[in-house]
């Protein structure tokens, strides 16, 4: 009889336990589906004795889980497997693959937004690569797609230094052995460049199904060219299209099961139609344009919108000081006098818009006269009161000289024409 070092474990009451090769999972594995932990995390917690199976602690990993069966972590119960949900992330550079980094540096899983399950990458990019990286929640479904014989498609778009033809680039699709490690077949394009001098960089496009480890830097170096830019456009049925740079968005259910159903268990095929996480709507413009730490409230207020808006804005400068005083502008309807002035008029006015009066608008107006008229001569006191008004054959009139008309030249005698007849 063979000694199995898990014999004892396995038989512990309550918690009896399917061979290897029998039906369940393994402990490390079903943790790692509920979002626990990664698998090697999973290990440190049993290592640890933080976690329990049927009220069992276990000092192994090597343990299946079957339905049925209670698993705590920290006395707290775990819940069901959730089904396999995949993400697409557009990567920018300056962010490492990976869930810590010994050197401090900052990690894609940092910059996820909120609300997100625990995920995993799909494959990685490196530092300074970019562009579409593959998230999930199912470790299964991961191996799978990053394995060779899966035959995943990766187009890549690369920008590098030198020299190099379409018959330089061909040399790839046979495949290539650099420093002891051999890639597989490459399809590797030239993209159209103008006639005439060339710059110092070329733009190549890469189709590889392989996806080893540094592939497209490593293989163009061997042709000579040095890559200062790589952005991966697509992985699999997955592109990256219009996502921009840190953005993140869940492939619906839907997708999942016409394209990945051949890599993901029956029972954890997701259902339904729509994705379960939306992207976060964006800030408004009107909400951007205002100081930090302040927001649109939502609330109506009782004097209306023009008045909410100005409660919200009091004690902003000048235009705020004279919101209260009633304001003047210029109508579109506006007349204009013979002298080319503008008659303003009153109308409501938006807050925070004032309108200063001018110096023409304050001082009073004076009566103008016609060229060629003669100012009228003072009246002598007691000829007539202040005010009063003569009564003319028309109706009163406001001036008192003796012809009735207001600025006349006094009635006088004649001007002399020349000599007049002798005698």
């Amino acid at each position: 009889m063979v000694h199995d070092p898990h014999r004892t474990q396995r038989e512990l009451p309550g918690q009896a336990r399917a061979p290897e090769g029998g039906a369940g999972e393994r402990v490390a594995k079903a943790l790692a589906r509920a979002g626990v932990a990664s698998r090697r995390e999973v290990e440190r917690l049993i290592a640890a004795g933080r976690v329990a199976l049927n009220g069992q602690v276990l000092t192994t990993p090597a343990v299946k889980v079957e339905p049925g069966d209670v698993l705590t972590v920290d006395g707290a119960v775990v819940g069901e497997r959730e089904p396999a949900r995949l993400f697409r992330y557009h990567k920018p550079v300056g962010l490492v693959t990976t869930h810590k980094d010994p050197q401090g540096r900052p990690t894609v899983f940092e910059k996820l937004p909120d609300g997100l399950p625990r995920l995993i990458s799909v494959g990685r990019l490196d530092l300074n690569s970019e562009g579409l990286l593959l998230l999930t929640n199912d470790g299964g479904l991961a191996r799978a797609l990053e394995l060779p014989a899966t035959g995943l498609v990766r187009r890549y778009r690369a920008r590098a230094r030198g020299r190099i033809n379409q018959a330089g680039l061909d040399r790839l699709r046979h495949g290539m052995t650099v420093e002891g490690v051999h890639y597989g077949p490459i399809e590797a394009t030239l993209d159209k460049t103008k006639e005439g001098a060339q710059g110092a960089n070329v733009w190549i496009t890469l189709t590889l199904a392989e996806g080893k480890n540094r592939e497209v830097r490593r293989v163009l170096e061997a042709l000579g060219l040095k890559v200062n830019r790589l952005i991966r456009l697509s992985y699999g049925p997955f592109a990256l299209g219009t996502l921009g740079a840190g953005e993140v968005e869940e492939v619906g259910p839907r997708v999942i099961r016409e394209q990945l159903s051949g890599f993901i268990a029956p029972e954890n095929l997701p259902k339904g139609d729509r994705a379960q996480w939306k992207k976060p709507a964006k800030s408004s413009r009107r909400e951007s344009l205002l100081p930090l730490g302040e927001k649109v409230s939502a609330e109506p207020t009782d004097e209306g919108s023009s008045s909410g808006w100005k409660a919200r804005h009091q004690g902003r400068g000048r235009a705020a000081e004279a919101s209260e005083k009633p304001l003047i502008r210029r109508s579109s309807s506006a007349t204009f006098s013979r002298k080319g002035r503008r008659d303003e008029e009153e109308r409501p006015s938006r807050p925070g818009i004032v309108d200063r009066p001018t110096a023409a608008a304050e001082a009073p107006k004076k009566k103008a006269y016609k060229p060629g008229w003669a100012k009228p001569k003072a009246r002598p006191s007691g000829s007539q009161p202040e005010g009063a008004r003569s009564e003319g054959p028309r109706g009163p009139n406001r001036s008192a000289s003796p012809r009735g008309t207001s600025g006349a030249r006094p009635k006088g005698p004649p001007r002399s024409r020349g000599p007049g007849p002798r005698g």
